[in-house]
């Protein structure tokens, strides 16, 4: 089963309660989304350690039940 675009949002929110997040279906199955997440929480941090911590909001979802997020993640300007 597919996760859908309120659960992702909701689950990064969990992690990252600052978070402004957009979310786009990218192949209009539910299945492979992309997200745009801006936080303050990523300042300082590599591309990867941010990618790694909206990654762990899905934990043993992430790549079963979420098939597929592409992620852009920054620190606000």
């Amino acid at each position: 089963m597919a996760m859908a675009a309120h659960e992702i949002e909701k689950r990064i929110l969990a992690a990252l309660p600052d978070a402004k997040i957009e979310i786009r279906d990218l192949a209009g199955d539910g299945d492979h989304y992309a997200a745009t997440v801006i936080s303050e929480a990523f300042r300082g941090k590599t591309r990867v350690q941010q990618h790694q911590m909206v990654n762990a909001a899905f934990g043993s979802d992430m790549g079963t039940v979420l098939h597929s997020l592409a992620l852009q993640t920054k620190a606000p300007d």
